[in-house]
């Protein structure tokens, strides 16, 4: 058996960490089988649904390389598909017409709950042997009892009652299928073996079933994962941090940290906690999903963007940093973005914070800005002599490398009988405009000689 998954978002807004999870775990069981990976448009809403949100949803899949196997599905495009399954399944006697007003069929449960018993339409147009018509809808003729079982990969076997369920409508009044009828059939047509989805869809699947059934197909393997909590064990919303993918990707996150990350959250292998993608697609087999809910930490989604930081190629990790770059840097080479780059990989947390520390090294000596504070702080009666004194060292030096800056930086130290701390202030100062950054040997080498000695150079015509 191939194994076939879909991720089915409707486009009344963007693409969610929550959904952004279950396209990633459905993307990850298609993958490891070397299954399908399917995408679904659930575009029946036509009231909150827009096509901003519909490229919104695709843009941030395509960013996380959640890549479908085949074009999306839009639901609208389906409703012909539709209306002959509901016809097949009123032709079967699973279906039936009913013309009970919305009026009526809340009588019916408010007379239900004033007995003692569950709210739910009283089956009165069952047998009725109704046809279409103005108002009429079309309800699934529901088993009076029995037990319906889902068996869940994740949550393991819930059963419910079929008494407990009503005869839902599957077609409503206004000619258009409800959601749950409109799925089953979709998740028919295209094949779906394996459907993994949030828990708050528990509730509907019993009444899937029940469709699935009547229409004579096999049941997909259900997989119902729980929902996202806030780290106050609350339902996740913005005041946690969370946020919608492609604001993830505007704050400079990497998309393999961000699946790293919503993967853990629901999912364990062993004590592993940072994959690349080919060891999540290896690990990954629809085992192991967890049956509580998991906590959204934003300094834990932090901490696993770092460290895929620190282990993407520099030339790659520079490709992505040029879109966070400032206008007066973003045309630079990419030779030089690369090498600085190089030099604040191990320090930065994200693209734009990697943008805004690269800035210095790529600027001109004219252009260089001092960060508040710092040139007051580090150049002083001091310390200026001793940054006039290497200037000096560094212009004769005949060859520019890091370890001969180095050996030259600790030759003056040494003869001087200083600590680094006596130089070294000055000398960050004056060619990267701040008192942090990385080493200074590096730096410099990176930057060049020439740069190096304008800025020096600039530095000291400074006022003390």
């Amino acid at each position: 058996m191939t194994v076939v998954t879909r991720f089915a978002p409707s486009p009344t807004g963007h693409l969610h960490i929550g959904g952004a999870r279950t396209a990633i775990f459905c993307w990850l069981l298609a993958r490891h089988f070397n299954g399908k990976f399917l995408l679904r448009i659930e575009d029946t809403d036509r009231e909150r649904s827009r096509q901003e949100y519909t490229d919104s949803i695709l843009a941030s899949m395509n960013w996380l390389g959640l890549d479908a196997d085949e074009p999306p599905v839009y639901q609208s495009s389906r409703m012909g598909r539709y209306k002959e399954a509901m016809q097949r399944m009123v032709a079967s006697g699973h279906a039936y017409w009913c013309d009970c007003s919305p009026e009526q069929v809340e009588a019916m449960r408010e007379k239900a709950r004033k007995e003692g018993m569950k709210p739910r339409y009283d089956g009165r147009c069952r047998d009725l042997g109704l046809g279409p018509g103005p108002g009429r809808a079309v309800r699934l003729r529901t088993p009076l009892s029995g037990p319906i079982t889902l068996h869940d990969i994740v949550k393991g076997d819930v059963t419910v009652d079929a008494s407990e369920l009503d005869d839902m409508v599957i077609w409503r009044s206004d000619d258009t299928p409800t959601y749950n009828f409109a799925v089953v059939v979709d998740d028919m047509d295209m094949g779906i073996t394996h459907v993994i989805r949030g828990d708050d869809h528990v509730s509907n699947t019993h009444k899937q079933i029940l469709i699935f059934e009547a229409l004579g197909h096999p049941l997909p393997v259900f997989g119902h994962v729980p929902m996202i909590l806030g780290p106050d064990k609350q339902k996740l919303s913005k005041r946690h941090g969370a946020k919608a993918a492609v604001e993830y990707e505007k704050d400079g996150l990497l998309p393999s940290a961000l699946v790293n990350y919503l993967v853990r959250l629901g999912w364990s292998h062993g004590d592993q906690e940072l994959f690349t993608i080919k060891e999540l697609i290896a690990a990954f087999d629809g085992s192991n999903m967890n049956r509580a809910a998991a906590s959204f930490d934003p300094e834990k989604l932090l901490w696993v963007n770092a460290n895929h930081m620190r282990e993407t190629p520099v030339a790659e990790l520079a490709a992505m940093t040029r879109r966070f770059l400032a206008d007066d840097v973003k045309d630079v080479p990419a030779p030089a973005l690369e090498a600085a780059a190089g030099l604040f990989q191990q320090r930065a947390n994200t693209l734009v914070e990697l943008a805004k520390d690269v800035r210095a090294v790529l600027l001109s000596a004219a252009a260089l800005e001092y960060a508040p504070g710092a040139r007051e702080k580090a150049l002083t009666a001091d310390s200026r002599p001793h940054l006039v004194a290497l200037r000096a060292m560094f212009a004769e030096l005949p060859e520019w490398t890091e370890q001969a800056v180095h050996d030259a930086l600790h030759t003056y130290i040494d003869a001087n009988g200083l600590k680094f701390k006596a130089v070294g202030p000055v000398v960050r100062v004056a060619i990267l405009g701040s008192l942090g950054g990385p080493g200074l040997p590096e730096t410099m080498a990176v930057l060049g000689k020439d740069e190096t000695l304008a800025r020096m150079d600039k530095l000291l015509v400074q006022p003390l």
